[in-house]
């Protein structure tokens, strides 16, 4: 990896259930240094034009953009997964983004699954935007151990991948240790979700520092192996109380991922 900064940027979804406008807001008060754009059930992050104006507007740039792969985004851009993953590189290379974050596909989707590495190889070699497979984790209730549900797995690292994603909060569910999991991507590892995670079987997204997953002892192994990808906040603050909560919540992130990363405040 080129030994450069790497991007801070703030995930539109951090600020939910306020829009993909008010992310775009906060980024530009806070002092973030790049977005990345959840494409969800918020018509404005469908809206290619729009978003593009929104980050003209604020003058922060896009990094990354976020493929409808979620459950509850499964109508998004349509049900052809392919289609939506082409629908997110059209999105990334018109707002000046290099890198779309996909989910492994869940189990049922099986025609889908059975081509999907080497689908994504195809893509990145078609579109030259990289597609940044996000580690998932198997669902665990109370009751039984955890459920594999995904295809061929939730763990990027596992697979030949050229790019990949680690997101904290997801890791915590798994029980994963996010700096050998890094290790085993190598050079694959493009993005990281910067969160936390208190080890249950809730996807918490807990502001970093806040759980156990040692996020700061991660943040200093990618500044030890000169990683320079994109480090984005993918917070969840929907049960902040106001909106000075919440600003308190993503100013106390960007300024946890600045100190342990060594990035001077601008």
């Amino acid at each position: 990896m080129p030994f450069d900064t790497p991007l801070i940027g703030l995930s539109t979804a951090s600020v939910y259930p306020e829009s993909t406008a008010h992310a775009f807001g906060w980024a530009a008060s806070l002092g973030y240094d790049a977005v990345e754009v959840m494409v969800g059930i918020d018509a404005l992050s469908q809206q290619v034009d729009a978003v593009k104006k929104l980050s003209d507007h604020h003058q922060v740039p896009i990094c990354a953009v976020h493929a409808p792969c979620l459950l509850f985004t499964q109508r998004v851009w349509g049900t052809d997964p392919w289609g939506k993953l082409e629908r997110s590189a059209e999105m990334a290379e018109a707002v000046g983004a290099d890198v779309v974050v996909v989910h492994p596909p869940f189990r049922w989707q099986k025609d889908y699954a059975a081509g999907f590495v080497e689908g994504i190889a195809s893509l990145e070699a078609r579109t030259g935007i990289a597609f940044a497979v996000e580690n998932m984790y198997p669902w665990r209730a109370s009751s039984r151990r955890g459920m594999e549900m995904y295809l061929p797995g939730w763990d990027p690292s596992e697979e030949p991948y050229a790019n990949t994603t680690i997101d904290l909060s997801h890791a915590a569910i798994a029980k994963s240790d996010v700096v050998e999991m890094a290790e085993r991507m190598g050079s694959s590892l493009r993005h990281i979700h910067l969160t936390d995670g208190s080890g249950s079987a809730k996807d918490e997204h807990l502001v970093p520092g806040r759980g156990v997953m040692g996020a700061e002892e991660f943040l200093h192994h990618l500044t030890r192996t000169g990683f320079s990808g994109h480090v984005v906040l993918e917070i969840n603050t929907r049960r902040c109380a106001d909106r000075e909560e919440r600003e308190a919540d993503l100013a106390e992130s960007l300024a946890f991922a600045r100190a342990h990363l060594g990035v001077t405040t601008p």
